[in-house]
């Protein structure tokens, strides 16, 4: 178990990133001290290339390793500390961490409808978010993924989320429209202190620039204050 004095982690991290941002997630809800670094993917430093071997963030330094990808980080640090942010029950702990894969299918999903250039193609990514939170809703208890408890699904659920704090300042997509447990558990979530501090300071900003900075069909869909946001 470690140490709650322990101080050898550090977690290199991006501003935008809610891959990060699940790991500080784990970080936050279990106490862990550690060293967060922010880099410019854009203009990753050459200690950084050295130290990823896919080129991505997060990356945890430990005294001893590098550890890369987010939900091994995530799961690592569940495991060095006491209890867990997962179920006990194998086939409900199993149950979670295919949603959790879920839940990654579903950022890829958000990454094409901010990214196409033209209505048609558009509708169809909405379309298709759409259908994964249907699926999705489907699943939820309540008011957490799994009922009362908080677990590891629901911080990276919450990072999900965050990106439709964003969306609606644009417009109204309908994409959770009729999806009350989805749009309930979304509530809870945005709640959550570790969720709320997950992300650094000036992340609406950030995220309202990079998605204005998308060639796409969202981007032209952004009121002109958010357009007139770096001379304003």
């Amino acid at each position: 178990m470690i140490d709650q004095n322990f101080s050898g982690l550090t977690l290199i991290s991006h501003h935008l990133c809610p891959y990060v941002q699940r790991a500080v997630i784990v970080l936050t809800e279990k106490n862990i001290p550690h060293e967060r670094v922010y880099i410019d993917l854009a203009n990753k430093p050459d200690w950084f290339s050295a130290l990823s071997p896919l080129g991505k963030v997060p990356i945890l330094k430990t005294e001893s390793a590098v550890l890369f990808e987010s939900q091994v980080i995530a799961e690592y640090l569940d495991e060095i500390t006491p209890g867990s942010l997962h179920p006990t029950d194998a086939l409900a702990k199993a149950r979670h961490r295919a949603w959790i894969e879920y839940g990654s299918a579903t950022l890829a999903a958000i990454g094409g409808f901010y990214n196409v250039p033209d209505l048609a193609i558009f509708d169809e990514k909405r379309l298709a978010l759409r259908r994964l939170f249907a699926q999705t809703d489907a699943e939820i208890e309540g008011p957490y993924f799994s009922g009362d408890d908080f677990h590891m699904i629901d911080g990276v659920w919450g990072t999900i989320f965050r990106y439709f704090d964003a969306f609606d300042q644009i417009g109204d997509f309908g994409i959770m429209a009729g999806f009350d447990r989805v749009q309930a558990w979304r509530a809870v979530l945005a709640k959550r202190p570790s969720i709320l501090d997950a992300a650094p300071t000036g992340y609406p900003e950030r995220l309202l620039r990079f998605l204005e900075d998308r060639k796409s069909h969202l981007a032209t869909l952004m009121p002109r204050p958010e357009l007139q946001r770096r001379t304003g």
